[in-house]
C-alpha cells in the first residue's frame, strides 16, 4: 500500500512535487478503500458492525486517532463513543466495536461530569500514547483487571492533545444522523494546495496512461510526506447499503474532520 517510487509522466511542465505526492496519496486511498470494504462489507452485507484502517503499529486505536472508519449504517457518532471508550475506560477498541450505541452511550454518559479525554493530533503521538499503553498494562497500580481492557485508567493527556469533553460526545450523540453526516460532508473540503496539486496529478496520470516518457519518482521524501501530512483531503461516502465511511491518508487521523463538524454543529468553539 505504501509505495516507495511512482513512474510519472516526463511531460512539459517543471516536475511538481505536490502533484506526485497527490498521486501517491489518490493511489493509497484508493487501495484502503478497497480493503477496509472488502474486510467490512465484501457483499454489501452489513454482517460487519464497525471497522477501521489505520498506519499505528499495535492495535486499533481510538477511532478518531485511524485514518479510515466504516460503520454498517449512518451513525458515525460511533467513532466518538468507542474513542470515548477505549480514551477514558480503557477498552479494547475491538472489543468494545461489537456493543450497540446505545450501550457505548450509557459509558459515556456514566463518566463523571466535566470528564474529558486528550485525543493525539499526528501519529507520532498517538504512537506514544501507545508506548505509554503497553507500560499501564504492566503497572501495577494501571494495568486492567478485566480482559477486555488495556488499563483501568483514564489515558493521560499529553501536551499538545486536543481535549474532547463527555458533554460534547453525550451532544454528538443526540444529534440526528442525517444532520451529523452532513456536517461531515462539509467538512471534508480539499484545501487550495491540494486542489491545485490534483489538477495537475490528473493531467500526469492520463499522460502515463496514454505511454508518455516516464521518470521514476520517490515519494518518500520528507516533503512529499509533509505534503500528504497537511493537505490530503477527507472523504465521506455514503454505502448503497446504508453504511458510511469516513477516510484519509494513513499519515493522518480523522480527528481534524471530526474537529471541524463539531465546530460547525456549535458543539465545540
Amino acid at each position: 500500500m505504501f509505495p516507495s517510487r511512482l513512474a510519472i509522466a516526463t511531460g512539459s511542465g517543471v516536475r511538481s512535487t505536490q502533484a506526485e505526492a497527490a498521486i501517491s496519496s489518490m493511489e493509497v486511498q484508493l487501495e484502503m478503500a478497497e480493503i477496509l470494504l472488502g474486510l467490512c462489507a465484501p457483499d454489501g452485507h452489513a454482517r460487519v458492525r464497525a471497522g477501521a484502517c489505520t498506519a499505528v503499529w499495535w492495535s486499533w486505536p481510538a477511532p478518531l486517532e485511524a485514518c479510515a472508519t466504516y460503520h454498517a449504517d449512518a451513525w458515525v457518532a460511533r467513532d466518538l463513543a468507542l474513542s470515548w471508550a477505549h480514551l477514558y475506560d480503557g477498552d479494547i477498541v475491538g472489543r468494545a466495536a461489537r456493543l450497540s450505541l446505545d450501550a457505548l452511550a450509557a459509558r459515556v454518559e456514566a463518566a463523571p461530569k466535566g470528564a474529558r479525554v486528550g485525543i493525539a493530533t499526528n501519529l507520532e503521538r498517538i504512537e506514544e500514547h501507545v508506548l505509554l499503553d503497553i507500560e499501564a498494562s504492566r503497572s501495577r497500580t494501571e494495568r486492567p483487571t478485566r480482559p477486555d481492557a488495556i488499563r483501568r485508567v483514564p489515558r493521560a493527556v499529553l501536551p499538545g492533545d486536543v481535549e474532547l469533553t463527555r458533554e460534547q460526545v453525550l451532544r454528538t450523540l443526540s444529534i440526528p444522523p442525517v444532520t451529523l453526516l452532513e456536517a461531515l460532508e462539509a467538512s471534508a473540503v480539499p484545501d487550495d494546495e491540494w486542489r491545485s496539486a490534483e489538477t495537475r496529478a490528473r493531467e500526469i496520470i492520463n499522460e502515463t496512461k496514454a505511454g508518455a516518457p516516464t521518470y521514476e519518482a520517490d515519494v518518500t521524501s520528507r516533503k512529499h510526506v509533509q505534503f500528504i501530512e497537511r493537505h490530503a483531503p477527507y472523504h465521506v461516502r455514503r454505502l448503497s447499503s446504508g453504511g458510511v465511511v469516513l477516510a484519509t491518508h494513513p499519515y493522518r487521523t480523522l480527528w481534524p474532520l471530526w474537529a471541524d463538524a463539531l465546530f460547525l454543529l456549535g458543539i465545540t468553539s
